[in-house]
């Protein structure tokens, strides 16, 4: 769970953008990441996480940038900078060859599991799983942009069953990954 717990900049931006407009839900969605970054750096317990930087760097950088140059960015246009960057970030973290969901996975597993070769696949499987999920949510962005008879609910469609189905596939996965290594159907 603290693995979506990662996402919760995501989540305020995107309840943020209608209510308070782009740049004050960028705002808002950099300190919140902020927060997270500056908990797990200082948590003797905790690891900076990949997922966490990457938000920082994200909402961070579109939120400098926007004040800075007076951007008057769309919504559709600041979700898809939003969306795309949330992709290169999880894309990043595989071919770096440390699947985002590794670092949150290490946290609620023994160190002898780690080694296990169906640890890192479940890792690879999960984080890959989450960056089809990302790469609808652009998909979806850009047809909204470029196809504008296409209604803003489909688009929020995509996303809501692309999140939905990840997270699903999260809590299932490994779950299932364990039973089957006890002998379990």
């Amino acid at each position: 769970m603290s693995m979506l717990l990662g996402f919760a900049p995501f989540i305020v931006f995107a309840l943020f953008d209608n209510l308070l407009g782009v740049v004050p839900a960028l705002c808002a969605a950099a300190f919140i990441s902020a927060v997270f970054f500056v908990r797990d750096w200082l948590s003797p317990k905790r690891t900076l996480k990949l997922l966490e930087v990457g938000t920082l760097l994200l909402f961070g950088g579109l939120a400098l940038y926007a004040v800075a140059m007076h951007t008057a960015w769309s919504l559709l246009g600041v979700r898809l900078r939003v969306d795309a960057g949330l992709l290169i970030v999880v894309l990043v973290s595989m071919a770096i060859r440390q699947p985002f969901t590794l670092q949150y996975a290490r946290e609620q597993v023994p160190p002898e599991v780690w080694k296990h070769p169906s640890f890192m696949k479940t890792n690879n499987v999960l984080t890959a799983v989450w960056a089809v999920a990302f790469g609808l949510m652009v998909l979806a962005d850009v047809a909204m942009i470029y196809v504008p008879s296409i209604p803003l609910w489909v688009g929020v469609a995509v996303t809501v069953i692309a999140i939905a189905g990840a997270i699903r596939f999260t809590l299932w996965y490994p779950a299932r990954v364990r039973a089957r290594l006890q002998g379990q159907p």
